[in-house]
């Protein structure tokens, strides 16, 4: 009897340590084992990024062709030449801004390279690198409207955003009085512009050159209302993978070949 008792406790102690050298191998980030971002993506062979596919001249899928492309898209390129020595080691999945955090998250992506505002907020949900692009929030109008700048946004004034954005809740500060108008991705809201469905559309000034670059009888009014800094988001807490983005970032400036995509993709008007 005491042999089978002195068994039981040897096997419950087996158990405590086999427990407790479990919780050891987790990380302190809610238990979940910790992972080298960057051999992850080595060892599957290729890099996978969020991307907008609705945003002319930042990541615009051309419905023709189905080709993807834009400023983001080299910058996604560029990053996986970094990792691989070759761009075409890449994949491209597009993201919203509604579903672009929860896919990072649920490791369907690598990073979000997405015309992304760096907040506070998002701060506290995912990683942000250094600052690839500057931005600021304006207004898109039919050429010939009486709006010419913010304060034009009066009471009864339709402005149409995108869901997940931070153009809606800075709109409703800059212009409580507005009625705005939510749909889900920049396509969307432009083609509810264009059909009369609201007076204004208001993004960052960077998406609004591609819609007015595709229908010049639409553009930009008044100075830039807000800062909008993007940068590439990352899992929270993954600190190695991030400096390794923001040396990446730091090498195509210093190099010339973030100017040579930027002139490519954005001219300014």
């Amino acid at each position: 009897m005491k042999t089978k008792k002195n068994w039981l406790i040897a096997l419950i102690l087996v158990l405590i340590i086999s427990m407790l050298s479990a919780c050891g191998s987790s990380d302190k980030t809610g238990g979940k084992e910790s992972k080298d971002t960057l051999s992850a993506i080595k060892k599957r062979g290729k890099l996978v990024v969020g991307v907008k596919y609705d945003t002319n001249l930042f990541g615009y899928k051309d419905p023709s062709s189905g080709k993807v492309e834009g400023f983001d898209i080299d910058i996604a390129k560029a990053l996986a030449k970094k990792i691989f020595g070759d761009e075409k080691k890449l994949e491209l999945k597009e993201v919203t801004s509604k579903t672009r955090v929860q896919m990072l998250k649920n490791g369907d992506i690598d990073a979000i390279i997405a015309t992304m505002t760096i907040t506070p907020e998002r701060k506290k949900e995912v990683n942000f690198s250094d600052v690839y692009f500057k931005a600021g929030q304006s207004l898109l109008v039919k050429k010939g409207s009486k709006i010419k700048g913010i304060d034009d946004i009066k009471k009864g004034t339709k402005v149409l955003a995108v869901k997940g954005s931070t153009s809606v809740q800075n709109i409703k500060d800059k212009a409580p009085e507005a009625q705005v108008l939510e749909f889900e991705n920049y396509a969307e809201a432009f083609t509810a512009l264009k059909a009369g469905k609201g007076d204004a559309l208001t993004t960052d000034n960077s998406i609004l050159y591609g819609m007015a670059d595709q229908d010049p009888s639409y553009t930009l009014v008044g100075e830039p209302f807000t800062d909008e800094p993007y940068g590439i988001a990352l899992n929270k807490g993954d600190d190695k993978f991030t400096k390794y983005v923001n040396d990446f970032i730091k090498e195509i400036q210093d190099s010339g070949e973030y100017d040579k995509i930027k002139s490519k993709w954005i001219k300014e008007q």
